[in-house]
């Protein structure tokens, strides 16, 4: 697929989806990137933002399989990944599969359940397969992860560890409305919900497509020394307990490269690797017992990005 057939479905998703959530385009274009780039993303926000409504929108615009798992205390690992069980007609074991064998999965309220079910999905989300009794199991790609959870209810909810939000690519709010957005929001779903209605745009193979364009996005070696610069920095400050590691790194120019592809580009600039350093980096970042918060890891990221020094050149070279 060559850089304008991707840039003509980007548009089409984006408009799609911009056709349901309103006042949005920098989520949107972040939950693109995450999709484009086979990374997973975690929606950390307050209760009727639109969370899992803007899921739901990205899963019907993409004509693939969706699911989705609402995440609670009692869930088991063997809700999520599928098990085997003893068919007494075959006389013999027969795998199960769970609601992870899909292309995209929601994964609702991730927070509510137990960590031994949250790890359930660790490998899921890393090799895209599962290991069930000892058999690897393929999950069918794409295969994309869009989580929830609510920052504010902490009563019965279990914080991701490290381990698992490591796992994610970006972490992102969507943030409430301003006026204007409100009364939009106001008028679109005043008789019917525009959801109900929308078609798909983009069907799993070029999603698949999509993922390998973003591949041959070219980044100058000097903005790889630019993002590796970003990411030493916060392992070297003495405000944090461990920054960010080498699959932090990755996953930057992983989104870099994806964001550049989004915003119709054959190539990244400074700006794709700052404007996504933020969700991409954030949650990575470990603060010393006590001092965790997202502002925290906001604002230390924004203050490396203000620090550190960017190159300049031709970036099409």
């Amino acid at each position: 697929m060559n850089r304008d057939s991707a840039y003509d479905i980007i548009l089409r998703m984006k408009d799609n989806i911009s056709g349901v959530i309103v006042g949005k385009d920098k989520v949107i274009d972040y939950i693109l990137t995450a999709l484009i780039a086979e990374g997973h993303i975690l929606m950390d926000d307050v209760p009727g933002t639109g969370k899992t409504k803007m899921a739901k929108t990205l899963a019907r615009s993409v004509n693939a399989e969706f699911s989705r798992i609402q995440f609670t205390p009692d869930l088991l690992p063997s809700d999520v990944t599928g098990l085997n069980y003893y068919n007494q007609k075959e006389q013999e074991f027969v795998f199960r599969a769970g609601p992870v064998f899909t292309n995209i999965l929601l994964a609702d309220e991730i927070n509510r359940a137990t960590p031994r079910t949250q790890s359930a999905l660790l490998e899921c989300m890393e090799e895209r397969q599962v290991t069930i009794d000892a058999v690897t199991h393929k999950l069918s790609r794409p295969f994309f992860v869009i989580a929830t959870q609510n920052p504010v209810e902490t009563s019965g909810t279990f914080p991701l560890p490290e381990a698992q939000l490591d796992r994610f690519l970006m972490k992102i709010s969507m943030g409430l409305p301003g006026k204007e957005e409100e009364l939009s929001i106001l008028s679109r779903f005043s008789n019917d919900d525009p959801l109900e209605t929308l078609e798909p745009v983009c069907t799993a193979g070029e999603l698949a497509e999509l993922q390998q364009a973003y591949k041959d996005i070219y980044v100058h070696p000097d903005l790889m020394s630019y993002a590796v610069s970003i990411v030493q920095a916060t392992r070297e400050s003495a405000a944090v307990r461990m920054g960010v590691s080498p699959r932090g790194t990755l996953a930057l120019m992983r989104a870099a490269r994806a964001f550049a592809l989004i915003r119709g580009r054959g190539y990244v600039v400074p700006e794709d690797i700052k404007e996504i350093a933020v969700p991409v980096l954030a949650h990575r970042i470990i603060f010393p017992a006590g001092l965790n918060s997202d502002e925290q890891s906001r604002a230390f990221i924004q203050e490396i990005l203000s620090t550190t020094e960017v190159p300049t050149e031709d970036w099409s070279r």
